[in-house]
């Protein structure tokens, strides 16, 4: 479905992104995973369309996305309709003047009719149990609020993949337990999920396919989330956990001091 090739970036003259390539399939939930200023974040825009590539490809579903194609409205509309972006900083993504209107803005976008505006917006609302909130001016919200408005606002657009950057950030431990939550019942829905993250203790519940980037911008290792885990010696060697981290495997809880 998303299929990245050969593709570099680099921030003036700093490279984030350095030949990196991969496959993303219908239905997979994948974590991008490194340590900070690896190029997770900026992958994870490249594909929302928020930036291009300044070498190789990017393709969904085999239609190539260039900047010159997002340049033109409809093409622009139909990629961020089928790949929702939940920004790591909620505040990045909220600006209208009450909940509602905020997760209903990507379906006036798109043209719907009101009556079919009002209902996707109350079906989300639902789906994340934040009726309450209908009415509430997003700034005046707590952090988890925020982020499951923002979820919200994205999954009103019915997306085929849900691109999360670091989600866990800033939330109560009850509010992430309620996110894992969520995340497994979309991706059994047959949701793509694409997620960066730090957080160990919880991505092996969410996700069966890691992604470990280096610090030299490179992706050095592609497997099954609990044997990436289980990787101590590569952890360690991308800066990733310091000597303290055990993982104890599937469903118990691991222990570890993180650098971040």
């Amino acid at each position: 479905m998303i299929e990245i090739k050969n593709v570099s970036y680099s921030y003036s003259d700093r490279i984030v992104l350095d030949d990196i390539s991969l496959v993303i399939k219908q239905g997979e939930a994948v974590a991008l995973m490194g340590a900070n200023g690896c190029g997770k974040s900026t992958l994870l825009k490249l594909i929302n369309g928020i930036i291009s590539p300044d070498r190789g490809q990017y393709f969904l579903d085999g239609e190539e996305v260039t900047h010159k194609k997002l340049q033109n409205a409809a093409f622009s509309k139909n990629l961020h309709r089928r790949i929702g972006f939940v920004f790591q900083n909620s505040d990045a993504q909220l600006f209208c003047a009450n909940v509602y209107d905020e997760v209903a803005f990507g379906p006036r976008q798109m043209g719907m009719k009101e009556q079919e505006v009002e209902k996707r917006v109350n079906d989300c609302l639902d789906l994340l149990h934040i009726q309450e909130l209908k009415d509430r001016i997003p700034y005046h919200l707590s952090g988890g609020e925020k982020r499951k408005t923002a979820i919200a606002c994205v999954m009103s657009m019915n997306p085929d993949v849900l691109v999360l950057d670091e989600p866990m950030n800033g939330l109560d431990p009850k509010t992430q337990r309620w996110l894992v939550d969520f995340l497994q019942k979309l991706t059994q829905s047959g949701k793509s999920l694409v997620m960066s993250t730090h957080n160990l203790d919880l991505v092996n519940e969410i996700t069966k396919r890691a992604i470990l980037f280096g610090e030299n911008h490179t992706i050095v290792a592609d497997k099954a989330t609990e044997s990436l885990l289980e990787d101590i010696e590569l952890l360690k060697s991308v800066n990733l956990v310091d000597q303290f981290y055990h993982f104890h495997g599937t469903g118990e809880h691991k222990h570890f001091h993180d650098h971040h």
